[in-house]
């Protein structure tokens, strides 16, 4: 596969670390897939820990400092490039999202956290953890808010989400988080940032009912896949499975409403929560 391009090391500890990786493979005059063999992973692997788009695991950086000679300089590092704001089971996703060129996902029953509002991100926190204390939600929103800014750029990354229309209907806080959730949806999809579609429930059973799903790819790196369930989540590189997968995202959007038809549904689900939140 072609080498990941020149990192910044000051974007981040994994990116430095990636770098390094590259530099100490090369140096070993091992190829991605050398490396891989001992280490049973694939040489798509490698050139994910390459690329910053997976995380090093210490186990691993253990056997690469054996294998390439570096005197624990893996290992020692690792555990810095890991620390991440979000939980285990997602941090690797999240991280691998900041990097990726296109983003397609499928949304069951909660706007995805890309396109969440400030007072809708709130809602889904303190659902999740009704007893943590405010400086808790707090940090958590703003690890989120700091997620979506990923489409303050103009064009990259390009995001395709599907919402099951269970998104729309189930309430997430009040009918005004829900209002400006979706309007905020609307927003963006008007201004040609993003692209939605919206599953409707006539549409019956469908593919992805099983879960969500998200889909990433990246410039230097192989596609990878992310389901995520309570309280874990499984990235997967495996070719095989990634093609799997996005034969079931292109499933659902052919089953799903067109983005024009979408787009009407969710200003119209809008503007019912308006109405209901100016009733006294």
């Amino acid at each position: 596969m072609p080498g990941p391009k020149d990192l910044d090391p000051s974007t981040s500890p994994r990116a430095l670390l990636g770098a390094e990786l590259r530099h100490a493979r090369e140096n070993a005059g091992l190829s991605q897939r050398e490396l891989g063999e001992p280490l049973f992973v694939s040489a798509s692997f490698i050139g994910q820990l390459e690329a910053g788009t997976r995380r090093m695991q210490p186990d691993v950086a253990r056997r690469i400092d054996e294998i390439l000679g570096t005197n624990g300089f893996f290992e020692r590092n690792c555990l810095a490039a890991n620390k991440s704001r979000y939980p285990d089971h997602f941090a690797e996703a999240a991280e691998a999202e900041a990097v990726a060129t296109t983003i397609r996902e499928y949304a069951p029953l909660l706007i995805p956290g890309l396109l969440q509002t400030e007072t809708y991100a709130r809602a889904v926190f303190r659902a999740y953890q009704p007893t943590a204390t405010e400086a808790v939600i707090d940090e958590l929103v703003e690890a989120r808010l700091e997620r979506a800014r990923l489409l303050d750029d103009p064009t990259t990354p390009m995001l395709w989400t599907v919402l099951d229309e269970a998104v729309l209907r189930r309430r997430v806080g009040s009918a005004a988080v829900m209002g400006e959730a979706l309007r905020h949806i609307e927003a963006l999809a008007r201004r040609n940032r993003v692209i939605v579609q919206v599953m409707p429930f006539h549409a019956g059973a469908h593919t992805a009912m099983e879960g969500a799903l998200k889909l990433m790819e990246f410039t230097d790196a192989p596609s990878l896949a992310y389901l995520q369930a309570l309280g874990s989540g499984q990235l997967d590189d495996d070719p095989a499975t990634v093609t799997r997968h996005k034969l079931t995202y292109e499933l659902v959007t052919a089953g799903a409403l067109s983005p024009r038809e979408s787009l009407a549904l969710i200003a119209s689900v809008a503007e019912d929560y308006a109405h209901e939140d100016q009733q006294p």
